[in-house]
């Protein structure tokens, strides 16, 4: 969205805001960079930002939760990938901690197999050292971690190579 010619007033920005938030989840963050855009002093983006969170249209936790739940669905990201990208959008580390355990653990232990055999299919050096390194550079890529994702890589190769 272009930046307006005016600034918006407040209540125009509160308004906008709250509207945008009504229609998906949105990191405080990424509204608060709105609203500077969109002409607002310091004081009043904080005003404004305190009036969202005290209606419920800003919820860290909420925020965090639904972040998970679609990067991990639609995205295919593992845990670390989705901790980080949350992190950066300024999202605390307790908030981040509470939604990753709404994944769970035979869901995403399938996602990664899911996700390696579609790789395996297109892996072209079929030496084991070099297969197992390209699938473990895939899994590490989409933020899975290390332990499990050797465990998977196993079960979907069929091999037991490991760095010695």
């Amino acid at each position: 969205m272009n930046s307006p010619k005016r600034p918006l007033t407040p209540s125009q920005a509160l308004n906008r805001a709250a509207a945008l938030c009504s229609r998906s989840e949105q990191a405080p963050s990424d509204i608060r960079s709105k609203l500077s855009r969109w002409g607002l002093s310091a004081g009043d983006a904080n005003r404004v930002m305190d009036q969202l969170a005290e209606e419920g249209f800003i919820d860290e936790q909420r925020y965090a939760q639904a972040f998970v739940k679609d990067r991990f669905a639609f995205n295919g990201w593992g845990r670390i990938k989705i901790a980080h990208q949350l992190r950066l959008k300024g999202i605390p580390a307790e908030a981040i901690q509470q939604a990753l355990l709404l994944i769970d653990e035979q869901q995403y232990q399938d996602r990664l197999v899911e996700l390696l055999q579609a790789k395996w299919r297109n892996v072209s050096d079929r030496e084991p050292r070099t297969a197992w390194a390209a699938m473990m550079r895939f899994a590490a890529s989409r933020g899975f971690e290390a332990d499990l994702a050797n465990q998977c890589i196993r079960q979907v190769t069929h091999t037991d190579v490991q760095d010695d």
